[in-house]
């Protein structure tokens, strides 16, 4: 089953074209990753998928919603960890949950129960007291997970979700993302411009540039050729 499905999308910003036909599909419970310089397209085609922009030309459906038509239908159904996540600074972890499952109509007693398995879960049950003012980074990223998991999704987006993070953070975070895709089935869609990460976590990757999608790999068969990802990536990308 086709959890995202992306058909000929075009955008255009005034004169300038922004995605070129776009088209790709996720099926449930794969993990695709997005790959390409800023400004290629991963994050507005992202846009798209949520609803937020609507496309110029063709069309986004999510879990067989059409992302322009129903967005709200369509949030209900994503999980979104942005680049820079956002949460009130002056509540704890637990309170930040609690407030965005109260804004997506779970019961209270049910929100507390799950808030704090998955603050348990993503390694910040320790940090339950602490303002998230004083995360770091990476905390806060492991936070953002969590509160993307509270609502239950059927699918999650992470856009560029290691910036900013120090390396031994990023190997937690990938690992974390690995092991809840194998636990929970979870259709996950990953946009970076990290080739390694990449080839930890996902079973397929898109090779963006200038708002084409130049080509859709799998790991796995990349895997029984002579040439892995990194030169497929250089031989579009000049090294």
């Amino acid at each position: 089953m086709a959890m995202l499905e992306v058909k000929d999308l075009s955008v255009y910003y005034g004169v300038i074209q922004a995605l070129k036909g776009i088209s790709f599909e996720v099926n449930e419970g794969d993990v695709i990753a997005l790959i390409g310089a800023n400004g290629a397209g991963k994050s507005t085609t992202i846009l798209m998928m949520l609803g937020l922009t609507d496309p110029t030309s063709g069309t986004v459906h999510v879990c067989g919603t059409n992302s322009t038509t129903y967005p709200v239908e369509v949030r209900k159904k994503v999980g979104y960890l942005p680049e820079d996540v956002g949460f009130y600074d002056d509540m704890t972890g637990p309170e930040n949950l609690l407030y965005t499952a109260r804004l997506n109509n779970i019961p209270e007693q049910e929100a507390r129960q799950h808030a704090a398995q998955l603050l348990e879960r993503v390694g910040l049950g320790r940090e339950i007291d602490k303002k998230t003012g004083k995360y770091s980074r990476g905390m806060r990223q492991r936070l953002g997970l969590a509160d993307v998991l509270i609502k239950n999704p059927e699918v999650i987006i992470l856009d560029e979700p290691t910036s900013g993070i120090d390396p031994a953070g990023v190997q937690e975070f990938i690992s974390l993302i690995r092991q809840l895709r194998d636990e929970r089935g979870l259709t996950v869609l990953f946009s970076s411009h990290h080739l390694d990460q990449v080839q930890q976590i996902c079973d397929r990757v898109g090779l963006f540039s200038q708002g084409r999608l130049l080509a859709d790999l799998s790991l796995n068969d990349l895997q029984q050729e002579e040439h892995g990802l990194e030169y497929i990536y250089n031989q579009y990308f000049g090294g």
